[in-house]
């Protein structure tokens, strides 16, 4: 029996050195290369195919300098206004949507820019305690290996736009039928305001909802002033 609990104990620890091993090989990687594709983007082109629906995944990977600086500072505003300042965690957010969440059917989400681009690269989706604990461990790296750019170029890179729109170039030719360097401030908060629901918000036709968030983010924008500076 010992010896049974031995061998289990080294399998396990093996399969955790993997995972570090294999955890920090990636995110050195995703430093320098483009990232092809996210689990999230799978699971939409699995959902698509098992509902009969056109396969679509449009998506093409910019520079910073190719993505307007309006954009990066409209989701900021809109997303995760302590971006620059925090180290991938803005507890007091965090603490404000757990209250929020108790009272309330809606659900608020008290994650950060660094945090929702370690889900949308590295991790599946989901609201339980191990994926959390998981993506908090990805949040770190990616905060201590790749920085505040890389990680806003990869987030307007990958994050999820409309249905089967995927990163600001592809939003941008979709809605406004320019390349994303060429947004104004009132496009950028059009589409920073649907990104907690893409699929069912389109910045291209904005409903009374998303009209008034476009102006609270055109706001916070005026406020925090021109650009973003990393």
């Amino acid at each position: 029996m010992k010896n049974f609990f031995r061998k289990i104990i080294r399998i396990c620890w093996k399969i955790l050195l993997a995972f570090f091993v294999l955890s920090i090989f990636s995110v050195l990687v995703f430093r320098f290369v483009p990232v092809p594709f996210t689990p999230l983007m799978l699971i939409r082109c699995v959902q698509q195919k098992i509902s009969g629906k056109e396969l679509k995944l449009d998506k093409s990977w910019e520079s910073l300098d190719a993505i307007s600086p309006n954009l990066q500072l409209a989701v900021v505003c809109s997303e995760d206004q302590t971006f620059l300042t925090n180290h991938g965690f803005d507890f007091q957010a965090m603490e404000n949507a757990y209250d929020h969440n108790e009272k309330n059917r809606h659900i608020r989400g008290g994650s950060t820019i660094s945090q929702e681009t370690a889900k949308n690269v590295f991790l599946w989706t989901g609201r339980n305690y191990f994926r959390k604990g998981v993506e908090a461990y990805f949040t770190v790296l990616i905060e201590f290996i790749w920085g505040k750019k890389r990680i806003m170029q990869t987030y307007l890179n990958v994050i999820e736009m409309g249905d089967g729109i995927y990163g600001a170039e592809a939003a941008s030719e979709k809605y406004f039928h320019k390349h994303a360097k060429y947004l104004t401030k009132s496009e950028a908060a059009l589409i920073a305001a649907v990104l907690p629901n893409p699929r069912k918000w389109n910045p291209a036709h904005p409903d009374a909802f998303i009209i008034d968030r476009q102006q609270w983010i055109l706001a916070q924008m005026n406020n925090l002033g021109g650009e973003l500076k990393y």
